[in-house]
């Protein structure tokens, strides 16, 4: 059977496989409302193949109150216009609406077109609000709320318009307008939601269950505190509603059995008109939650720029310290060298945030060309422990002493907080050398936080940026370029050195 739901508590409605008529209704924010002698009818489909033994009926609703005393509104429930139930009762008097299980014989039901209908009888002293109804085979029971949740949980950016209120004051301000987005990718919606921004100003939401309103607090960067609430006025499927806004996008992992694990994206987004935001914390409707603590690089995001000042030498395989002759002068702007006693060696630099490199530069040093090195690979890692090969080169050469040569990055462009530089062959000397690496690059925004599944202990979390497409795009085509170059360079060296050899030839004639 399909996935058989209408949900009132979306505005507009959210069906699947079913069509509505309704009869003395009106639509709440959050429900429908329906007075005495009022019908609301699901008209849905069974495939002609299917035979239903038995279906589960949900129908979630709450009866108003009558002042201080529980409501009363009996309804009848009618399946293909036979009575399922006759006058049965929600209890009233509640804020919660009721989950009310029915079972539907199979003899009710029929191949082709169905009717659903709950009407509320006569003698209603008050309201039935009714907030969803679901139907299923019993052997798929809640695939149909499964799906509504999933339906109500594509729109993930959400808007609101705000009030503020003083504490004991009867008066509510009209607020800046809230705009936010929360998503791991896991297909729920928030039930609470709290940040802090860089100004210091703080909030903290609770939401209405089908996201039409929100209460909290705020306190703002004087200290001032106020009651907070919202009316939601547009929803809509990321990116809409996004253009122009930075949205932190991060690539995310979860900490737990001693080691680092991948979890996909994390997307987040608030904007409530006091600036960016340095904390978000968030519990979802299902209980699980969550808080990052962002970390957000300087100037705009993607700007290549030199980012060597951000560089340490953390491992060497080998230096000449009794010269001086150190790895660490490799990032010094001078014209002292590292110098290594072999033909093949190490170094790896450490950065003090996750960073994208877009390119690199090696310097050759003051004496013996076949020192340099002619073979190397760079590689790029996250932990220190798992690397991912960025760029090799094999055959290269310098011309000069103390020339420098730039390299794009072959693959595409991603944060590391540590890069290794493998020098795996020379012109064939027992000794390697360098004089400089310079790093270009930018800085990625990245978070640390926890996570909480609900009824689990808490987690590690934490994420480096996702690079935008265009960023992407832009790395990939200058990784090109240079490769173009590059290969434009070895042709021209080759044809240089033929040259060369044709004129040697004629001076010996």
């Amino acid at each position: 059977m399909q996935a058989t739901f209408a949900d009132f508590s979306a505005t507009p409605a959210g069906v699947s496989n079913a069509g509505i008529r309704y009869r003395h209704c009106h639509k709440a924010s959050s429900h429908l409302v329906m007075g005495a002698d009022a019908s609301t009818e699901l008209e849905f489909e069974i495939d002609d193949e299917e035979r239903i033994a038995e279906a589960t009926l949900k129908v979630t609703a709450l009866v108003s109150k009558l002042g201080g005393s529980p409501g009363y509104a009996p309804v009848d429930v009618l399946v293909n216009g036979k009575a399922l139930v006759q006058g049965f009762t929600v209890p009233g008097g509640g804020d919660l609406p009721q989950d009310n299980v029915l079972a539907v014989p199979g003899d009710l039901l029929r191949q082709g077109t169905n009717t659903l209908e709950i009407r509320t009888g006569a003698d209603a002293r008050s309201m039935f609000w009714l907030y969803r109804v679901t139907l299923d085979s019993v052997y798929e029971r809640g695939r149909s709320e499964r799906a509504m949740a999933a339906e109500a949980a594509r729109d993930t950016v959400f808007t609101y318009t705000t009030e503020r209120r003083l504490p004991f004051t009867s008066t509510w301000r009209p607020g800046p307008r809230l705009l936010f987005h929360v998503d791991r990718g896991e297909q729920s919606l928030p039930a609470q939601l709290g940040w802090r921004g860089q100004d210091g100003a703080e909030s903290a939401i609770s939401f209405q269950s089908n996201m039409s309103d929100f209460h909290g607090h705020h306190r703002a960067a004087d200290g001032t505190l106020a009651e907070f609430r919202g009316r939601v006025t547009a929803r809509g499927t990321f990116p809409e509603g996004t253009e122009g806004l930075r949205v932190h996008r991060f690539l995310t992992e979860e900490g737990w059995g001693g080691a680092w694990h991948s979890s996909g994206e994390l997307r987040l987004l608030v904007e409530d008109g006091s600036g960016p935001v340095e904390r978000v914390t968030w519990r979802d409707q299902r209980g699980n939650s969550g808080t990052a603590a962002l970390c957000v690089a300087d100037g705009l995001p993607g700007a290549a720029q030199d980012v060597t000042g951000q560089a340490t030498v953390v491992e060497v395989s080998d230096e000449f310290e009794e010269a001086g002759e150190v790895a660490v002068n490799l990032l010094r702007d001078s014209r002292e060298k590292w110098l290594a006693g072999e033909c093949e060696a190490t170094v790896e630099f450490a950065f003090d945030r996750p960073t994208t490199l877009t390119g690199y530069t090696l310097v050759s040093a003051n004496d013996f060309p076949d020192r340099d090195p002619r073979d190397w690979t760079l590689s790029g890692s996250r932990d220190g422990a798992h690397w991912t090969e960025l760029d090799s080169r094999t055959g290269q050469g310098f011309g000069r002493r103390f020339e420098s040569r730039s390299f794009g990055i072959g693959a595409t462009p991603a944060p590391f907080s540590r890069y290794r530089l493998d020098i795996t062959g020379n012109g064939g000397a027992h000794e390697t050398q360098l004089s400089g690496v310079r790093f270009a690059g930018f800085a990625a925004d990245h978070f640390s936080g926890y996570y909480q599944r609900h009824d689990e202990g808490p987690i590690g979390y934490r994420g480096t940026a996702v690079a935008a497409r265009g960023d992407v795009a832009a790395g990939e085509r200058t990784a090109r370029l240079a490769v173009e170059l590059e290969r434009a360079a070895r042709s021209l060296a080759e044809a240089a050195r033929s040259i060369g050899k044709l004129a040697e030839q004629v001076r010996e004639r």
